[in-house]
């Protein structure tokens, strides 16, 4: 029963943190009523597959999730659309497979400092967790106890403060009358195809950034995590599996499957079983109950679009609100301060440049002042 419980927990704390950033994307991109339901859809059954897979054929708890910060990069991207979008999905994937394949591409991206990456991440969430904020000006008797309810919980578990937030939110909404629910019916689920279309500034705006913010705020740590509880993960079919039903999933709309790192640390951990060789089974159980959540992701959307804007915006925020801080630390803990400054500041900016969005060009300023500070010590040491 703890196997059970610690999969159908970590299938509850993933869908409820992070849902919210995936509708906030999907109405930055202008999708029509049935598109964020086949995106969450899409993305409950690229995160269901490669954990029953994985999890099976290797023995190990390979837990799989969507990237949230890839979510919260697209919902902070403007001038793009949902056709475009899956373009740049579809090249995301392409990439995470294409990493797998061939190991140079691996260490290329690697070689790309973790305090520039971090900071471009950092400043995408940034806009997000000021949102909290902004909202509280806006409806304070909603959001001001939703926040005392975000750290009380944390108290208790790291991992229950969002939830909190969602159920007492929920609860707020329907009794004092702040919740609508939609008039007419509801369909249970659904997949729609989405035509993609190659646009370069969203190819490089969306496209990379999200392969970018995937490997280092989701795979990375979703190793770690494993290699922390003793398991040897196999890197390369991981990453190949997550690619591949990233590419399949994305003409419904689902932008990027992945490693969880939360997630997997409430599956991994002598709580799931005290026998490291039977965890393996939390995986394939979570896969599962993330297939039933595929059922019915028409009804779950319908409840979460019925409520206030305020909750659905602090929700969002709050949720990435350890993304942000773990981002923001290790952009600041190295003597790169400078450069990961000027990304940060990029990132959170609303910066475009020939159609392409902020998160590019923080990467780009980031490196050319890496690339400067590199250059004038050189200069300062020859002379």
């Amino acid at each position: 029963m703890s196997i059970v419980f610690s999969a159908l927990v970590a299938v509850f704390v993933g869908f409820a943190a992070s849902v919210a950033v995936i509708l906030q994307a999907a109405q930055a991109l202008g999708a029509t009523p049935g598109q964020p339901v086949s995106w969450v859809a899409a993305l409950t059954i690229g995160t269901a597959l490669p954990s029953i897979w994985l999890s099976w054929r290797y023995r190990i708890p390979m837990i799989c999730a969507w990237s949230t910060p890839g979510a919260a990069l697209i919902a902070a991207a403007s001038g793009f659309d949902m056709a475009q979008a899956v373009g740049a999905f579809l090249l995301a994937a392409l990439l995470m497979m294409l990493t797998a394949a061939f190991r140079p591409l691996g260490r290329l991206i690697e070689r790309i400092p973790m305090p520039i990456a971090s900071a471009m991440l950092a400043g995408v969430i940034f806009r997000f967790v000021v949102a909290v904020f902004d909202e509280m000006r806006l409806s304070p008797l909603l959001v001001l106890p939703l926040l005392a309810i975000f750290f009380l919980a944390r108290l208790l578990n790291p991992f229950l403060g969002v939830v909190a937030v969602l159920i007492a939110g929920i609860a707020i909404s329907f009794a004092g009358g702040l919740a609508h629910w939609p008039v007419g019916p509801l369909a249970l689920t659904g997949l729609e195809i989405v035509t993609p279309r190659f646009d370069i500034g969203a190819m490089l705006g969306i496209g990379i950034p999200l392969y970018l913010v995937t490997m280092a705020a989701q795979n990375l740590p979703g190793f770690a995590v494993l290699r922390a509880a003793g398991y040897n993960p196999p890197t390369a079919p991981a990453l190949f599996a997550t690619g591949l039903v990233s590419l399949l999933t994305a003409p419904f709309g689902a932008h990027m499957s992945n490693l969880a790192a939360i997630s997997a640390s409430i599956c991994t951990g002598p709580d799931t079983h005290p026998d490291p060789g039977q965890r393996w089974k939390a995986g394939v159980i979570y896969g599962f109950a993330y297939l039933v959540v595929a059922g019915c992701t028409g009804l779950l959307i319908a409840l979460l679009l019925a409520l206030p804007k305020a909750l659905i915006v602090a929700v969002a925020g709050l949720g990435l609100a350890g993304s942000f801080t773990g981002a923001l630390g290790q952009a600041m803990s190295s003597d790169r301060e400078l450069a990961a400054a000027v990304a940060f500041a990029v990132a959170a900016s609303s910066l475009s440049l020939f159609g392409i969005g902020s998160a590019f060009w923080s990467l780009i300023a980031g490196l050319a002042v890496l690339t400067l500070d590199f250059a004038a010590g050189r200069l300062r040491s020859r002379s």
